[in-house]
């Protein structure tokens, strides 16, 4: 613990310093054609989780650092080695480790899935020519919109992958393959659940054409010992835009898939994926309707996307980061607007969506959901607040969340 706070206070004064001492600009040249490119960024939060249960308010300060550095070479190596530290300040929420915080029975407290933690996010070895690319390590793992594999960048810790990535392009063809070895979880090192070992492929092979984006994906997620969540998805998605005049136009993307169940899964099961969203620009407002279908096979189980960004989706009240067994029907809509620069807040941006939820079986009203924010910067600091409002019905309990956070990087 004492080695802990003492990486936090040094993590804590160069989140203080960073802002005066950081220039804008390229990598610090080191050497015959290699430069050295430091990676600073920290992020204060207070989170704060009301639930319409017997469980407490619960509240989390907690300030994440990450300090790292990546060396690259004009020849297209690079190598990239980054730390990342997460300290809790108070312990009034449930932050998942078992025993944790001093509780040895049920923890008392809501869930706020922020540990305190030190580990080593990335460290990778990547080559970047003009038609192929490779990393090889610890590395960071975003497909498309992260609805299938993401970094779940929201929370303060990282999710991470050991894995082997590449890319090539063909002719007017991009293929993006990986093949990974452990999910290193938001969870910390401290938890059971720190990381999922099993052998996983992800794929895909894209195309642009006439203004058109399709791409085909499979992935295939073969878990040691978190079974019942090994499966294989095959799908395919595409976006376009349709212009209407002017500078408006329509923003159009669609995506289906099948998933069944795989390897040692105990569950004889399949489903499909929907999602269509429609987006556009109305009197300076961004405005977007969607639909997205997680589906369920009569029950017994239903889509899952283990590796996904979750929070990005079904709602900021994190009722929906497991899809019940029931499936998922999520009707949404959202209406943002970029308000530029007001006294000291530069980028003052504001956004609020409603979504309503379903089963796709069963004919199960789940709830609805608000949620709203508002982000700007002040000097150097990015600052968000965030709010969410799950009104429960067939599904979870009454939930409101309320986040305030500033951050910084370069």
């Amino acid at each position: 613990m004492k080695s802990f706070l003492s990486v936090s206070a040094l993590a804590a004064g160069l989140a203080i310093a960073a802002p005066c001492q950081a220039k804008a600009g390229d990598p610090i040249p080191v050497g015959d054609g290699l430069t050295f490119d430091p990676i600073i960024d920290g992020r204060l939060r207070w989170e704060h989780v009301e639930q319409d249960n017997a469980l407490k308010d619960a509240d989390a300060v907690t300030l994440r650092m990450r300090g790292g550095f990546e060396l690259q070479h004009d020849s297209g190596l690079a190598f990239l080695a980054e730390a990342e530290a997460n300290l809790a300040i108070g312990d009034r929420y449930n932050d998942t480790i078992p025993g944790n915080n001093g509780y040895l029975g049920a923890e008392p407290y809501s869930v706020v899935a922020d540990p305190q933690t030190v580990e080593l996010n990335r460290l990778q070895v990547a080559y970047k020519g003009k038609d192929l690319g490779l990393t090889v390590g610890r590395q960071r793992i975003v497909y498309d919109n992260a609805r299938f594999v993401g970094d779940v960048i929201w929370r303060q810790n990282e999710q991470t992958f050991d894995a082997v990535r590449g890319t090539a392009k063909l002719g007017p063809v991009a293929i993006d393959a990986t093949y990974a070895i452990s999910q290193r979880t938001v969870f910390g090192i401290d938890s059971p659940n720190e990381h999922f070992d099993g052998d996983f492929i992800l794929a895909q092979a894209g195309i642009d054409t006439h203004g058109v984006k399709l791409k085909a994906f499979t992935y295939l997620l073969d878990y040691d010992d978190r079974v019942a969540f090994s499966s294989q998805t095959f799908g395919i998605l595409a976006s376009t835009s349709i212009p209407l005049g002017g500078k408006t136009k329509i923003d159009v993307s669609a995506t289906y898939a099948r998933q069944s169940d795989y390897k040692a899964n105990p569950v004889d099961y399949s489903a499909d994926y929907f999602w269509g969203e429609l987006g556009g620009s109305v009197a300076g407002f961004g405005i977007k309707g969607g639909y997205e279908e997680l589906g369920s096979d009569d029950g017994i189980a239903a889509f899952q996307t283990p590796l996904a960004t979750l929070h990005a989706f079904n709602g900021w009240a994190d009722l929906f980061l497991t899809t019940p067994a029931a499936g998922l029907r999520d009707y949404y809509g959202s209406v943002g607007k970029g308000l530029g620069d007001v006294g000291p807040l530069k980028g003052l941006k504001a956004a609020v969506v409603y979504h309503k939820f379903e089963s796709d079986v069963g004919g199960l009203d789940y709830g609805t959901e608000w949620d709203a924010n508002l982000g700007f910067k002040i000097q150097n600091y990015g600052i968000l607040l965030k709010y969410a409002n799950y009104d429960a019905k067939d599904f979870g309990v009454d939930t409101e969340k309320f986040w305030l956070q500033a951050e910084f990087s370069f």
